[in-house]
């Protein structure tokens, strides 16, 4: 699905095999994942689009990895909600490590 300009696309730096769950956004906007499921088989993919549904109180398929599904680095976005809205509700949640 082509992005609409109600959606926010983030540049992410995920570290797997982390030992706990976490979310930090940079101050270049760009968003930083830790999660602990290993990068095998797509289960860290999958543990960031879970982790970011919970932290923003959204719907799993509301999240699509756009780029970056073998890499650390990546680019997802997020359908129907502004950037202002993500940065906010993860800044309230965050964790960073």
């Amino acid at each position: 699905m082509p992005p609409r300009p109600e959606d926010t696309l983030f540049a992410l730096r995920v570290t797997p095999r982390s030992s706990k769950n976490a979310v930090r956004v940079e101050d270049d906007g760009s968003l930083k994942i830790w999660v602990t499921a290993a990068p095998v088989d797509g289960k860290a993919n999958t543990a960031v689009c879970e982790l970011l549904a919970k932290r923003l109180k959204i719907s799993k398929n509301q999240i699509e990895l756009l780029s970056g599904d073998a890499s650390r680095v990546k680019r997802i976005a997020i359908f129907g909600m502004a950037r202002e809205d993500v940065i906010s509700r993860l800044d309230g949640n965050s964790n960073p490590y």
